[in-house]
């Protein structure tokens, strides 16, 4: 959960999580889309699909028994070398290098590292780095200093140079010039149209197949179709969020449902919203859009138009 998501806003979702599923044979047991609906609100849901299928292969391979040893580890779905070593240094505390943002941060500028971290030649770099300073005992111990020595005194803006406990062995001469990263790629705008279809007290809504795969979406809009009858008409709801390196503009139209594919798509009463994986984007504009209906509005024998 900690993996491009700030610790403030996991450790709700995170204690849910374990309420949820204390066991990883527990985890194995549920469905994917009891999976993705703990886990909604977070974001990047492959991580929650590679957590589902690591407790499936766990129960099979390792009869339940969380792997100690990298190797093992990084056979899992989703886990690399970076997860791999945290998972063997938190959970089993053995010496092993990490290299994280916080830590990363500190080995560049500790060891005047001026390569781009974010290139191949840079994190090798960085990991070689690591491992000249990786601890025989209480390597757990040694991590979690260097997270906290990069959170707190080693920040990204304006090192706390003046109080640091390894200023005397630190080789950089312009700590806050460092690291150095590529230049980022230009974020690219999108624009997403989709449908509102509401029929009684009954949702429209289609299960994705694409990027939120699982997960129930309002469905897509054809615009080609659309644009030829509907030309003049405003959409109900328009909402921007980021994902990955693009700007999403979310727009949905009121429209009625001519036709309901059985294989995708599905009615939902209101109430059943909040038990089914919707992605935040999604649940927003539904929220939104219910919450300006007339009380009436959602009990109509007619669709909505």
């Amino acid at each position: 959960m900690l993996q491009q998501t700030q610790a403030a806003a996991v450790v709700p979702y995170y204690n849910r999580w374990l309420r949820r599923f204390p066991t990883i044979r527990s985890l194995a047991r549920a469905t994917e889309s009891d999976v993705l609906h703990a886990w909604q609100g977070l974001g990047y849901y492959t991580r929650a699909r590679n957590l589902h299928r690591c407790a499936n292969l766990i129960v099979e391979n390792f009869t339940g028994i969380f792997p100690s040893d990298p190797s093992k580890l990084k056979s899992l779905p989703g886990i690399g070398r970076y997860t791999a070593n945290a998972i063997a240094v938190f959970a089993f505390d053995q010496p092993l290098p990490l290299v994280e943002a916080n830590t990363g941060r500190v080995l560049a500028r500790f060891f005047n590292i001026h390569d781009p971290i974010d290139s191949c030649y840079g994190r090798r770099k960085l990991w070689e780095a690591s491992s000249k300073l990786v601890l025989k005992e209480r390597a757990r111990d040694f991590q979690n200093a260097m997270m906290d020595l990069g959170s707190l005194i080693c920040t990204v803006r304006n090192p706390r140079c003046p109080v640091c406990p390894v200023r005397k062995f630190c080789r950089a001469r312009e700590p806050g010039s460092l690291p150095r990263k590529r230049k980022r790629a230009a974020i690219v705008p999108l624009t997403e149209s989709h449908r509102l279809c509401v029929t009684g007290d009954a949702l429209l809504l289609e299960q994705s197949r694409q990027r939120w795969h699982g997960m129930w979406i309002l469905p897509p809009l054809k615009l080609d179709c659309f644009k030829q009858s509907n030309s003049r008409r405003r959409p109900i709801h328009t909402s921007v969020f980021p994902f990955t390196n693009h700007r999403v503009t979310l727009r949905v139209y009121r429209q009625r449902a001519h036709h309901v594919d059985p294989r995708v798509q599905r009615w939902f009463r209101k109430e059943e919203l909040n038990a089914i994986p919707i992605p935040s984007p999604h649940r927003r504009a539904i929220n939104a859009l219910f919450s300006s209906q007339p009380a009436t509005g959602l009990h109509r024998k007619r669709s909505l138009e």
